[in-house]
């Protein structure tokens, strides 16, 4: 069994592959059990989280999960689970019940730049004024996305982030 805090994954394969662009609202699948969108971005509820083989109690656990916030991909839904992929690519069967609706995201988890820092501005602007420097990895709430920028915050810091920089919200997805 791995454990993770999922505090900085690496993401170099999902970027050379490219992740598949987000359909548009006609072709958009529903899921069999809630009637939302599949896929669809949600969040985990707590700290301790089994990711597991497939939809049930009885498959073994292959990952834990030990952060609660951290965003996850929900692919297919199956009774009570939800199968998820997480922002390295590791897919598995979670309870509904450990996840939330509210939206979160990850600061571009596919860094592998030493000392990278990606600014949150105070306005959706490239010109705005820096507020924060955020590291690979920082798992950031969601307020909005418009026009390819999204509000976040993170601990109690708010501002603006390019919408590119963000694993947790689809290309040109609105958020609101």
């Amino acid at each position: 069994m791995k454990v993770s805090s999922m505090c900085c994954p690496a993401l170099a394969a999902l970027a050379l592959i490219g992740l598949p662009a987000m359909a548009s609202a006609q072709d958009m699948q529903t899921g069999s059990v809630t009637g939302l969108p599949v896929p669809r971005y949600v969040s985990l509820k707590t700290d301790r989280v089994n990711l597991r083989e497939g939809p049930s109690k009885e498959h073994r656990t292959r990952w834990v999960y030990q952060r609660a916030g951290l965003p996850m991909e929900v692919t297919a839904e199956f009774e009570i689970w939800r199968r998820v992929r997480d922002a390295d690519g590791t897919e598995g069967w979670v309870l509904n019940s450990l996840l939330s609706g509210r939206r979160t995201a990850l600061v571009t988890p596919w860094s592998k730049k030493k000392d990278e820092t990606i600014p949150m501005r105070n306005a959706a602007k490239e010109e705005a004024v820096v507020v924060a420097k955020l590291q690979p990895g920082v798992v950031a709430s969601v307020s909005s996305c418009v026009d390819a920028w999204c509000r976040i915050s993170v601990a109690d810091i708010r501002g603006f982030i390019r919408q590119e920089r963000l694993w947790g919200v689809y290309p040109n997805e609105k958020v609101d």
